[in-house]
Order: structure tokens, then sequence, then C-alpha cells
């Protein structure tokens, strides 16, 4: 199950704490494209136990998404050791997979 992660300092906790991949989707609920990828991000997360899936609802957690540079949702973003090593915007399966591939 993806974790939503619902304050900036759980965020940040998270960040300093986790020591794997971390694949956080930034979204909200009125977004189309965001509950098209949602079941995606949830298999992604299935198949892949050693890397850790959170989610960011952009509006009940607007500070990590401000300290985050959200501007276009759905948004992914790959942490690794607290920093980002990668984004991906918009809601491409195919990119999305790649991009969870290619960091872990």
């Amino acid at each position: 199950m993806v974790q939503m992660i619902e304050t900036k300092a759980a965020f940040d906790k998270l960040l300093a704490e986790t020591d794997k991949l971390i694949v956080v989707d930034f979204t909200a609920s009125w977004c189309g494209p965001c509950r098209m990828i949602a079941p995606v991000f949830e298999k992604l997360a299935e198949e892949n136990p050693d890397v850790v899936f959170v989610k960011v609802d952009v509006d009940a957690n607007d500070e990590t998404a401000g300290a985050c540079g959200i501007s276009a949702m759905p948004t992914f973003h790959c942490y690794r050791n607290g920093a980002k090593v990668e984004e991906l915007c918009g809601a491409s399966e195919e990119k999305l997979r790649e991009m969870v591939a290619k960091n872990k």
C-alpha cells in the first residue's frame, strides 16, 4: 500500500531516514491524469518492494508541493540519500516504469 505523506515534516523525515530509493507521486484528487496513473503507481509499489512509494496531495500538503517546485500534476520525483535524482511530469506508464527501473 502506498502511503500518503500528510505534512512537510513527515516528508523531510522520510527523506532523512530512508536509504532506499523513494518515488513520490505529487497528485491531486481533482486531477484526471492522476487518477488514471494511480493504479499503475500502486502496481509498481507491489512489483518493487525494495523501493519506497509515497504520494503527496498537492492541495492537502501544499507546503511540501511548494518546496519541491511542483507546478503540474502528476509529477513524480525519485530521491536517494535525501536528494532528488530524477523528475517526471505527466501520466506516462512507460516513462514512470523506466524511471523506477533506472534509479533502483
